[in-house]
């Protein structure tokens, strides 16, 4: 179940978040200071695209002041499309599923250092 949930949301929600992700990565990464924000993108870009069968450990008291720059600095727009694409994939019955993968992402989105994916 796991793949085929996987599969829908990559043609369907993966791709698109997945790019969103890459480009976050690629404009951190155009400073020097930006770099470790960057490659935190990067990583959460591969959960994004492929997201069935992972969880999240949120410890984001671990790296308060680099969460804090980033939800300044684009997480907090990340974290709104996540939630607003999780409504809308909660409406149906069928899209909770995906939903529940929306509001996962989201938590990412708006605190990504400290975080665990298991």
């Amino acid at each position: 179940m796991k793949v085929i949930g996987n599969i829908i949301w990559l043609i369907i929600t993966g791709i698109t978040t997945g790019i969103l992700w890459i480009v976050e990565g690629v404009i951190w990464c155009v400073t020097i200071v930006g770099i470790p924000f960057g490659i935190q993108a990067f990583k959460i870009a591969r959960l994004a695209v492929w997201p069935f069968g992972k969880e999240v450990k949120d410890v984001f008291h671990k790296h308060p002041i680099a969460n804090l720059i980033w939800v300044i600095f684009g997480g907090l727009a990340l974290f709104f499309a996540y939630l607003i694409l999780g409504v809308v994939w909660c409406i149906t019955i069928i899209g909770i599923p995906f939903g529940k993968q929306c509001f996962k992402l989201a938590k990412l989105a708006i605190g990504p250092f400290g975080a665990e994916v298991v």
